[in-house]
């Protein structure tokens, strides 16, 4: 039975870190391309990070230097780690992964293989 389940969404104040864990299972993550999504009330979807199978990442702008993702391939865990949060980072995050994805593609709008259910991220201001 596939399962993916995103963790450690939560209240944290300005300038506090988070981080999120996505685990999946029923399939392997190995020839998977991973990505991190956020959606803000009110705002479209954004795909903020992939990683590849080889390790290459992409990054949005809006979260370089900040977040960074990371993959656990024994575990079967993808992790999104979260620094310097600001109010505007405020949004349900989800996880997301492509067989065989290429990086050069990412953001991903479409195509993608698999979805977490979200995870609530709130920074107040």
């Amino acid at each position: 039975q596939v399962q993916v389940v995103e963790s450690g969404g939560g209240l944290v104040q300005p300038g506090g870190s988070l981080r999120l864990s996505c685990q999946v299972s029923g399939f392997t993550l190995d020839y998977y391309l991973v990505a991190w999504f956020r959606q803000a009330p009110g705002k479209e979807r954004e795909g903020i990070l992939c990683m590849g199978r080889g390790g290459g990442t992409y990054s949005a702008d809006s979260v370089k230097g900040r977040f960074t993702i990371s993959r656990d391939n024994a575990k079967n865990t993808v992790y999104l780690q979260m620094n310097s949060l600001k109010p505007e980072d405020t949004a349900v995050y989800y996880c997301a992964g492509k067989w065989d994805g290429d990086v050069a593609g990412c953001p991903y709008d479409y195509g993608m293989d698999y979805w977490g259910k979200g995870t609530l991220v709130t920074v107040p201001s």
